[in-house]
């Protein structure tokens, strides 16, 4: 699987990394999720944001970070069955931030999905 980021998610990330020191480590665990089951498994820590109808999504994830010893961060991505692409869009920890940017993903879906 291919996975790569928008600008805006490697600002969040620089940003969070510096706070959260095992922050690195927990996102190549994630990662690891996310090949095995890109759309999720099912339970409360996946949730579907958006469908183009055939093969493409954006997807909400809790991610575990073991400095906050949680499921307190959250990651936006979009996922592309046909070519089993991952990108990255948006990285945010819950205590800062309550929703997601809807607007970055809106945008980002409409010139991807097509």
């Amino acid at each position: 699987m291919e996975f790569s980021e928008t600008d805006e998610f490697k600002k969040d990330f620089k940003k969070l990394a510096k706070k959260y020191k095992t922050l690195s480590d927990d996102f190549a665990i994630l990662k690891l999720a996310i090949t095995a089951t890109p759309l999720g498994s099912g339970s409360k820590h996946w949730n579907q944001l958006k469908h183009d109808g055939v093969n493409k999504y954006v997807m909400k994830m809790r991610m575990m970070c073991r400095t906050v010893k949680g499921t307190q961060f959250r990651v936006i991505y979009f996922y592309d069955g046909l070519s089993v692409k991952v990108l990255f869009i948006e990285l945010y920890f819950k205590g800062d931030k309550t929703r997601e940017n809807n607007q970055r993903i809106e945008d980002l879906f409409m010139e991807l999905a097509k």
